[in-house]
């Protein structure tokens, strides 16, 4: 922990040393990112449970994915599928009944629970909740006031739990109307915002400043426990007053469904930390590496024609380049 506030502290000396045209000082900001950068990235390498024999099924992760409506069955399929790709062990979808069938036909390997529209939602969720390590509240998860009142109670349940979560799309839309749902959480958060979720989620009244001096209130507000990783062209971690950028990798295209892709895989990443005491930030550097390379891989091969399914086909090679620790 006390290494990684260090991180932090450095990149954010060297931003401030950027706002100079001095070549020299230009020169010592860019050393001190990558320097910090090479800390994530070996931390990040560190986070996968070596793949034993004397590991148990679930051991390696058991991730709870809360979306999928009639509306959007794909984000569900991608963040679930993401998380085992990584190396998660076991998906459980939570979702509408109405798309459940279509879910489970993207996958056999996806436990599809087809319970979120039901008139004891609560009830039939709670059992589940006890083996999870790691919540991810969003995927195609539609705005429907039902299935919002639904996901207050899962938020309130988990929070008696002390369930980490990672909170993505129109999870964070309810969230900036209800943000006191997470006040004083007692277990890590991750919210991963684009550009527009971050403003709807900090506000547009928090001035014209970068994103960490933009999000302080929403953080006074709600306590310590919350890390922001906003997508954008570079991404952002934020946390704790601190902030680092993630850049590299990527492309132009923009393809619906990568920030399932994302989601998935921080909640993979994040359970696996949290079991090492790691910070979740190391957890979102290796989630939006992860990505970001997926992106740039699948574009020099498919271009303008890359999908998310075509990222998903990347994982695999990123991981072992990156995260499989040698």
């Amino acid at each position: 922990m006390f290494l990684l506030f260090n991180v932090m502290v450095i990149l954010s000396f060297a931003s401030r040393i950027l706002t100079n045209v001095n070549k020299c000082d230009i020169r010592t900001a860019k050393n001190m990112c990558e320097s910090a950068e090479k800390i994530l990235a070996q931390r990040a390498a560190q986070l996968a449970p070596s793949l034993t024999h004397e590991l148990h099924k679930g051991q390696a992760g058991r991730i709870g994915i809360f979306g999928g409506s009639i509306e959007y069955t794909g984000a569900p399929y991608f963040s679930s599928i993401s998380t085992l790709k990584v190396g998660a062990d076991l998906a459980y979808v939570f979702c509408n009944k109405d798309a459940a069938t279509v879910i489970k036909s993207y996958s056999p390997e996806l436990i599809v629970l087809p319970v979120l529209d039901d008139s004891e939602a609560l009830s039939k969720i709670e059992p589940w909740l006890d083996r999870l390590h790691v919540i991810l509240i969003g995927p195609g998860l539609g705005r429907h006031n039902s299935t919002f009142n639904v996901i207050e109670g899962v938020i309130n349940s988990c929070r008696d739990k002390k369930k980490p979560m990672v909170i993505d799309a129109d999870g964070l839309y309810l969230i900036s109307q209800k943000p006191e749902l997470l006040k004083n959480y007692p277990a890590p958060i991750v919210l991963t915002p684009n550009i527009m979720e971050f403003n709807r989620l900090v506000g547009q009244t928090a001035g014209d400043g970068t994103k960490l001096e933009r999000s302080t209130t929403f953080f006074n507000k709600l306590g310590g426990n919350i890390t922001i990783l906003c997508k954008d062209y570079e991404d952002e971690i934020i946390s704790n007053g601190k902030s680092v950028k993630v850049v590299g990798g990527g492309s132009g295209r923009r393809c619906g469904g990568q920030g399932d892709l994302l989601g998935g895989s921080l909640s993979t990443f994040l359970a696996w930390a949290i079991n090492k005491n790691e910070d979740p930030i190391v957890a979102c550097y290796a989630a939006a590496r992860l990505t970001r390379q997926c992106n740039e891989r699948a574009f020099a091969k498919h271009g303008r024609s890359m999908t998310t399914t075509n990222m998903i086909d990347e994982i695999h090679d990123v991981f072992e380049d990156n995260f499989e620790y040698k």
